[in-house]
């Protein structure tokens, strides 16, 4: 069955069907995408990631007010893309792979459905670890695997009802969470603080690109939900607000401490984590920060499930949270997954060039009109050429440091005669070579444009 227009679905049921054929249901409204998007903006890595905004690897270090405008500029950017991924999942009402299908084909879509397998899978045992060891610092129980099991299976209740999980979030986690991190920013603020514009601005953007990387490693992601949102403008503003905000705010806090509380030396992390525990009631502080990390692995493992749907279309989604909960459970007990972390940054580079391509393709060339997620979409191989140009283009500016992947690209750039310049943002340099690439295809290939699109609300 074929039309114009995909038009929101509000079955019965207020939770996800539980294959892809059942329609889904449009029950989130836009305090519900708010909510979910500043949930997932705010995380204990946020803070520590600021570190590298303040102090870009190879750069000197950034002042205070070019360390928080570079915040600022990279999430907005980044999460502009991640509302326009937002906004195509709500107006198709498919899911993230499958509006892969509209873009390379039903089969190679299968491509960028396995690389999202692994980041998310990925992603879902890193946060138990990071739940873990910030349980562990909390509490005088050093028992990790205890830590482990309890928030697997809080995450994998989470995911077997994700659209209750969301309205939990609206409902409670955002509140407190503005609270705790509010609390925190006040008593670092009570601190001296160093000279605002004492440091460079010179490595402004790779700064920025750390926030940037962050935002849009959400978009394989965010289709997914906002496919259960009741329109698609308020898919895409309250991923905006919602996300935009609360990223702000958690890369602030980070650059408040790092410059008040904390020194950065050693372990950055623990040193973080030891100074939101020495200010007054900081430990109630912390533990809603710890105990809203749940949100991060809910969403990876429930977008894993949805992943695997892709696949496998008629499969029992319930079944699917039960597997991958106890598989990233498992993962967290027996592996050191913070040594994959550079690992999984690396997979997230994958989607930067890919979102550019499906950019021009649904809102430019498509001009966001009509869009074919049946299993049987054309294949489109030609477009796995801008987004290999596009990483490979991410690569050359910003290596990353996994095994001798970071020489192999090193080298390149000698035998190219390439070298990119210090203030370059491998995010926007990627997302440009890509966008770039798909539009000269486009005009070579007529059929990448529009009259080689169609819309389709078979997925199954």
């Amino acid at each position: 069955m074929n039309q114009t227009v995909l038009e929101p679905v509000a079955p019965a049921s207020t939770e996800p069907g539980l294959t892809l054929a059942d329609p889904p249901p449009r029950t989130l409204g836009l305090l519900d995408q708010v909510a979910l998007w500043g949930n997932l903006g705010m995380t204990l890595l946020g803070p520590v990631s600021a570190l590298f905004v303040l102090m870009p690897a190879g750069m000197p270090q950034l002042s205070l007010a070019a360390a928080f405008t570079a915040t600022v500029a990279g999430t907005l950017i980044g999460t502009v893309l991640l509302s326009l991924a937002s906004f195509a999942g709500a107006r198709t009402g498919a899911p993230a792979m499958v509006l892969m299908r509209g873009l390379f084909g039903g089969r190679l879509s299968y491509l960028p459905t396995i690389l999202n397998l692994v980041q998310c899978l990925g992603w879902a045992i890193f946060e138990l670890a990071v739940i873990s060891a910030a349980a562990q610092r909390l509490l005088p129980w050093r028992a990790h695997w205890v830590y482990v099991v309890v928030a697997g299976a809080a995450t994998t209740g989470m995911a077997l009802r994700p659209l209750g999980a969301v309205r939990l979030l609206r409902r409670y986690a955002l509140v407190a969470i503005v609270l705790a991190v509010g609390y925190l920013m006040v008593q670092a603020a009570r601190h001296p603080l160093p000279s605002l514009t004492h440091g460079s601005w010179s490595g402004f953007w790779p700064a920025a690109d750390v926030a940037i990387a962050v935002a849009v490693s959400w978009i394989p992601l965010a289709a997914d939900y906002s496919r259960h949102a009741r329109s698609a403008r308020s898919a895409f503003t309250g991923s905006l607000i919602g996300y935009a905000v609360t990223q702000i705010a958690c890369y602030s806090l980070g650059l408040l401490a790092f410059s008040t509380l904390a020194s950065g030396s050693g372990d950055p992390q623990g040193q973080l984590f030891g100074a939101f525990l020495a200010v007054p009631v900081g430990w109630l502080a912390f533990a809603i920060l710890i105990a809203r990390e749940l949100d991060e692995s809910f969403t990876n493992v429930y977008s894993t499930v949805v992943s695997i749907q892709n696949l496998r279309p008629l499969t029992d989604r319930r079944v699917l949270a039960v597997a991958v909960g106890a598989l990233t459970t498992l993962g967290a007990l027996v592996l050191h997954i913070a040594a994959y972390q550079d690992f999984l940054y690396l997979l997230g580079s994958v989607f930067v060039p890919m979102f550019a391509v499906f950019t021009v393709r649904y809102f430019v060339l498509g001009r966001g009109g009509t869009w074919d997620t049946s299993p049987r979409a054309t294949s489109r191989p030609v477009l796995l050429v801008p987004w290999l140009l596009g990483f490979a283009a991410y690569q050359l500016v910003n290596p990353a440091t996994v095994g001798g992947w970071h020489d192999f690209w090193i080298h390149a750039r000698s035998w190219l005669g390439v070298t990119p310049p210090s203030w370059a943002s491998a995010s926007i340099v990627s997302f440009v070579v890509a966008a770039a690439a798909t539009l000269l295809l486009a005009a070579v290939f007529p059929a990448l444009g529009r009259r080689g699109l169609r819309e389709s609300v078979e997925v199954a």
